[in-house]
C-alpha cells in the first residue's frame, strides 16, 4: 500500500515528466474535446467534397460554352448537388457492407465462448460498464500484437485481436485494449472512420477525373478555345482554371490529412474511454508498452485497413521508432504521447 501511495504522489508532482495534461483535466474532459474536433474534421471533408464538385462542374460548364464565362452559379451549385448525392450512395453502401469486408481482408474468424472463456468474461463485462450490447469476438491467427473494432453501432459490433495480443497480455491489459476497442463501437467511431474513408476515395476518384479530362484536351483543347474570353469573361476563366488545377492537386493530400487527422483524435477518444471503463489506467499502458515493442506486422492489413487498428500494423510503421514518431500523414498519434496522457489521468 505504501508503495502504491508512493507511485501516486509521484504521478501528482508538477515537475512530472509524464504529465501532458493539467491535473483537473479528466477522462470526460478528454472525450467532450475530442467530439468536438472530430465534428469540425468531418464538416471539412464534407465541405471539401462539395467545393471540387462545384469547380469541376463549372470548368465543364465553361467548356461546354466554349470558354464564356455564364452561368457558372448555377454551374456550381448542381455541380455541389452532385456530389452531395454521390457522396451519401457511396457512404451508404460503406454503411451496410463495411464491416464485413474489413473482417474478411483481416483473416478474422468468429470464436466462442467455449473457446475462450477468459477473453468472453472481459468483453461481457465491459460490454455492461458501457452499457451496450454484447459484441461479436474474433481472432485473427498471427504472431503480431494488435486488434480493432468494427461495426455500424453498438448493435452490430465486433471486435478482433490477434493470437499474439491474447498470448501475451495480462487480464488487465487485456481488459485495457478491450475497453479501447469497445469505445470505438460506443463512440460510432467505425461509423465516422468509414464514411471519412468513402469521402476520401471520392475526392481522390473526382480530382483524378479532372485530370484526365485535362489530359485529353476536353478543358484546354485548343480547337475548342473561343475568342469571347478575350471579351469580358477571359479573365473569370483563366482564375477558375488555376484554382480548379491547384485544388486537383491539393485536395487528395488534404483529405488524406484530414482524415489522418480524424483517425488519431479518435485514438485518444478510446483511449480516455477506456479508462472510464476500466477504472484502471495502468491495464491499457502496460499494453501499449508491449505493443510498442512488437516487431511483427500484422499479414492481413493494409493501408485501407490500418487505422482501425489499435496501433499501425503496417511493416513500414514498425521500423524504428515508428510508433513513435508524429506526422500529419499518420493514422496513429505517438505511442509515448497517449501513454503520456494516460499517465496523466491516473488519479
Amino acid at each position: 500500500m505504501a508503495d502504491k501511495t508512493n507511485n501516486q504522489s509521484v504521478v501528482h508532482t508538477e515537475n512530472d515528466a509524464v504529465r501532458a495534461l493539467p491535473s483537473n483535466v479528466t477522462f470526460h474532459n478528454l472525450i467532450a474535446k475530442n467530439k468536438r474536433k472530430s465534428v469540425l474534421l468531418m464538416l471539412a471533408m464534407g465541405l471539401l467534397v462539395i467545393v471540387i464538385g462545384a469547380v469541376i462542374s463549372s470548368m465543364l460548364a465553361i467548356y461546354a460554352t466554349r470558354g464564356e464565362a455564364i452561368n457558372l452559379i448555377p454551374s456550381a451549385i448542381t455541380g455541389a448537388v452532385i456530389a452531395s448525392i454521390i457522396a451519401i450512395i457511396a457512404c451508404t453502401w460503406s454503411f451496410y457492407g463495411g464491416a464485413n469486408a474489413i473482417l474478411r481482408i483481416a483473416n478474422a474468424k468468429e470464436i466462442e465462448k467455449k473457446h475462450d472463456p477468459q477473453l468472453f468474461n472481459v468483453v461481457e463485462e465491459l460490454s455492461i460498464a458501457a452499457g451496450m450490447p454484447m459484441p461479436k469476438v474474433y481472432l485473427i491467427n498471427d504472431p503480431a500484437i494488435n486488434a480493432f473494432a468494427t461495426g455500424r453501432d453498438p448493435e452490430h459490433g465486433a471486435v478482433a485481436i490477434t493470437t499474439g495480443l491474447r498470448q501475451q497480455l495480462t487480464r488487465d491489459e487485456l481488459a485495457g485494449v478491450m475497453a479501447h476497442e469497445l469505445s470505438h463501437i460506443r463512440h460510432y467511431d467505425i461509423r465516422f472512420a468509414m464514411l471519412m474513408a468513402t469521402m476520401v476515395g471520392l475526392i481522390v476518384f473526382a480530382c483524378d477525373a479532372f485530370w484526365r479530362i485535362m489530359w485529353y484536351g476536353a478543358i484546354f483543347g485548343g480547337g475548342r478555345r473561343s475568342s469571347s474570353r478575350s471579351k469580358g469573361g477571359g479573365i473569370l476563366v483563366i482564375v477558375l482554371m488555376v484554382v480548379a488545377i491547384l485544388l486537383a492537386i491539393i485536395a487528395p493530400t488534404l483529405a488524406m490529412v484530414i482524415r489522418m487527422a480524424v483517425s488519431r483524435e479518435r485514438e485518444y477518444l478510446a483511449d480516455a474511454g477506456a479508462v472510464e471503463l476500466t477504472r484502471y489506467p495502468q491495464g491499457l499502458i502496460g499494453a501499449l508498452e508491449k505493443l510498442g515493442s512488437c516487431k511483427h506486422p500484422l499479414k492481413g492489413a493494409n493501408r485501407a485497413t490500418s487505422h482501425l487498428f489499435i496501433v499501425n500494423p503496417l511493416k513500414n510503421a514498425l521500423k524504428g521508432k515508428g510508433h513513435e514518431l508524429s506526422s500529419v500523414l499518420r493514422t496513429h498519434p505517438p505511442l509515448h504521447d497517449r501513454i503520456a496522457r494516460l499517465k496523466a489521468l491516473i488519479q
